[in-house]
């Protein structure tokens, strides 16, 4: 089914004495999943809000959340067929896809704007320690290469505080040292990284 036809249905409530009992959403899923577009359309009628619903609170956003809501109901179109009873009703089913959708978006959207902040860097701002330089103004081989000309003990540490993300103390409860020799290795072995990578700093 083309996308546009989705967004051009509408809820139809059908005969007047359809009105007055639950929709057979399994039924109706089931003729989805053979094709049937006046299924669809009901089936859209019933899950449309649901799932805009659950969209919206997750994106906040009305444009964006219309967007998915019409992908997640078009993802139902075409994946009718997959659908088990076993695992859970049709609309848990349908509001699974919702979030599943919300949640990828948001993190589309993140990793989006994470691409934009490294490809146009603020230079204007002097990096606070050694990581930042490293991270900011020298490539990955370079900085490998130097961490491999570092004692074992230097290496370890550093690795753990700056690319594991874990403070000193924690730190020397990893490795099982004082706190004040973690930082003794710390600090000389960023000295000879930056003899290294010829880094003034």
């Amino acid at each position: 089914m083309r996308r546009t036809a989705i967004r051009q249905l509408r809820p139809d409530p059908g005969p007047a004495e359809d009105t007055d009992r639950d929709p057979d959403l399994p039924g109706l899923l089931a003729q989805v999943a053979r094709g049937d577009h006046r299924a669809f359309e009901l089936l859209y009628g019933e899950l449309a809000g649901p799932v805009y619903g659950v969209v919206r609170q997750v994106l906040r956003d009305p444009a964006q959340s219309e967007e998915v809501a019409q992908e997640v109901l078009l993802e139902i179109w075409r994946a009718a067929s997959r659908y088990d009873p076993a695992k859970g009703s049709p609309a848990a089913w349908a509001l699974t896809i919702a979030h599943r959708r919300a949640v990828d978006r948001v993190r589309s959207e993140s990793a989006s704007s994470r691409r934009e902040e490294k490809a146009a860097p603020d230079l204007s701002e002097a990096p606070d320690d050694v990581a930042d330089v490293v991270a900011t103004t020298l490539d990955g081989q370079r900085v490998r290469r130097c961490l491999d000309g570092l004692t074992e003990l230097q290496r370890e540490s550093i690795k753990l505080a700056y690319y594991g993300g874990y403070s000193y103390p924690q730190v020397a409860q990893l490795l099982g040292v004082a706190l004040g020799t973690v930082k003794t290795r710390i600090r000389d072995g960023l000295i000879r990284m930056r003899d290294c990578l010829g880094v003034a700093w």
